[in-house]
């Protein structure tokens, strides 16, 4: 078998003479804001461990007191700031530096600007000296941003080179944390497309912190890689088709993918400007749960409506669930494809310790039909037939890659006309209304499944994103978070060949070797209705504390 070197596993998407040219100048332009300070030893990165995540930790290059710091979850950091006992320039001081190195062994950046972080936090810490108090509920806080949400004064990008851009203003989510008092130093990579659950761009494949022979997913991927490295305690993804919950799961870390609509999404970068037969949404990927619960009630505070007029004043109900026993149906697979042995394991022994609480009730969930909703949202991605990409890809010359070329393919992918689009949308109202019906025949409250197919993929093969894209189809928000457990190939071996279920089983079963996925984090997600994010939040926060009891 072929070894493939740390330079070439993460090096970035190529193309014609002409787009190497540009694409080296904003390598480079990015590899110059990277202090010498902070450059790795050229014997750690010509051939680092699989595992990296260790390396800030041992590097040398950070400070035990900065290495105490980006310990620390978001909520940990605002308290702290809030009382006096951290400074909001001593916080983005030490999650840069530990970013800065995050990103040479990973690839997650495309954009670094520490110094400008430390002078908007200079501001809020004299502030604070001055008038005592906080200016708002993410005073100091660190917040890393995905590529595609434009932050004033620095690089973004719609996931071409071509698109690649200086923001002249922020994005309406931007300015919104900025007006909290969240302080900005980084920006993420994120893939070609924004369409994969991988990310390679122009700057770099995105590796897994915890294998770098695997993916830290997509389409968020920079963001879960640098929160999985601890260069940053919360970032902002979005998520679409998977694209918070897939990377957060890969990387063993949160996410929430919050109900469509709900958090401003104006200002954006995107290259399908009027698509709307489906849509995003904004939410936090981050190191705790209640650092999602934080984000969220900070942002959907500022009453975002106000600014961004597609935003609709949903307010953020967290229930009490000690007055109601939570109804959690467990969905062990989703009726096409079988999750891989890890995320079963993690499953299983989930649903065991749940049965055992009194304090839910559990049922097993049936899935409604998900091979046919799967298809409605792949098609409703590209209605042009990927006409659009195929035109950014040739006008620059910038290569296609695989996982391109497949997400805008037959069968799933076509072009429309109008009243072939209508057709399309009306499929997905009636899917909507009919899983809808189904939803309460199942008498749950919530459901906890699988995030993906397996852990953290091989690169370049992520090509199932049933368990997250029919959530969003559904516009069903969800949340991603760790188990606790790794794959061990030791254990996580099937006892017998198994039987596919479909034709994308058969190609999720050819990727399983168990040597290949060792330490990969095994994830869970859990879902609920449209709206429901508030149940959601709180029905993860019961489930994890039971699990972890």
């Amino acid at each position: 078998m072929t070894t493939v070197s740390f330079k070439e596993k993460i090096k970035g998407v190529g193309g014609h003479a002409l787009y190497e040219a540009k694409a080296r100048i904003f390598r480079e332009q990015l590899e110059a804001k990277i202090p010498a300070s902070l450059r790795l030893p050229l014997a750690i990165l010509e051939d680092p461990p699989l595992n990296v995540t260790r390396i800030p930790e041992t590097c040398g290059l950070l400070t035990p007191k900065e290495l105490a710091i980006t310990e620390l979850d978001a909520t940990s950091v605002c308290q702290k700031i809030a009382v006096g006992e951290l400074t909001a320039v001593d916080a983005v001081t030490a999650f840069g530096k530990r970013a800065a190195i995050a990103h040479q062994l990973t690839a997650c950046l495309i954009d670094f600007f520490l110094d400008e972080g430390i002078k908007q936090a200079q501001q809020l810490d004299e502030y604070f000296r001055k008038e005592g108090k906080v200016i708002g509920p993410l005073h100091g806080l660190p917040i890393s941003i995905k590529g595609m949400l434009p932050v004033k004064g620095t690089v973004g990008s719609a996931g071409f080179l071509m698109n690649i851009e200086t923001a002249t203003e922020d994005c309406d989510m931007t300015r919104i944390l900025r007006s909290l008092g969240a302080v900005f130093y980084v920006k993420t990579n994120q893939p070609q497309t924004l369409m994969h659950l991988e990310s390679r761009s122009t700057y770099g494949r995105v590796l897994n912190p915890y294998n770098t022979d695997l993916t830290a997913g997509g389409s968020s991927g920079g963001e879960s890689a640098l929160v999985a490295m601890k260069g940053s305690c919360i970032g902002v993804g979005t998520d679409g088709g998977g694209s918070i919950r897939a990377p957060s799961a890969h990387c063993g870390i949160y996410g929430f993918r919050p109900s469509c609509r709900t958090t401003p999404l104006h200002g954006v970068l995107w290259y399908q400007p009027g698509q709307d037969g489906f849509f995003s949404s904004v939410g936090p990927m981050c190191r705790s749960a209640r650092d999602m619960r934080l984000f969220l009630e900070a942002v959907l505070g500022a009453n975002p409506a106000l600014l961004d007029p597609d935003v609709l004043p949903v307010p953020l109900k967290i229930p009490d669930l000690t007055k109601k026993k939570l109804r959690v149906g467990i969905m062990m697979h989703d009726g096409v494809v079988m999750p891989h042995p890890p995320i079963i394991r993690a499953l299983k022994w989930a649903k065991e310790k749940l049965e055992a609480s009194s304090e839910v009730e559990v049922v097993d969930y049936t899935p409604y039909d998900h091979d046919r909703g799967y298809s409605i949202v792949r098609e409703l991605y590209y209605e042009d037939g990927g006409a659009t990409v195929r035109r950014i890809l040739k006008e620059s010359g910038e290569e296609i890659l695989p996982l391109t070329e497949w997400v805008i393919s037959p069968p799933h992918v076509r072009d429309h006309d109008a009243s072939e689009v209508w057709k399309l949308r009306d499929e997905r109202d009636k899917y909507r209304r009919e899983y809808s019906d189904h939803w309460w025949s199942q008498n749950v409250d919530v459901v906890l499944c699988p995030p993906f197919p397996g852990t953290a993929s091989r690169h370049d093969t992520a090509k199932y994103w049933g368990y997250t894209a029919i959530w969003n189809l559904l516009d069903y928000p969800g949340t991603a978070f760790p188990s606790g457990f790794v794959a061990d190939p030791a254990i996580d071996i099937y006892q017998e060949p198994p039987s596919p279920m479909s034709a994308a089983d058969e190609y999720n079963l050819s990727l399983y070797d168990a040597t290949k996925f060792k330490g990969a984090p095994a994830s869970l997600q859990i879902v609920g209705r449209i709206y429901n994010d508030g149940l959601v939040l709180a029905a993860q926060e019961v489930v994890e504390r039971i699990l972890k009891s």
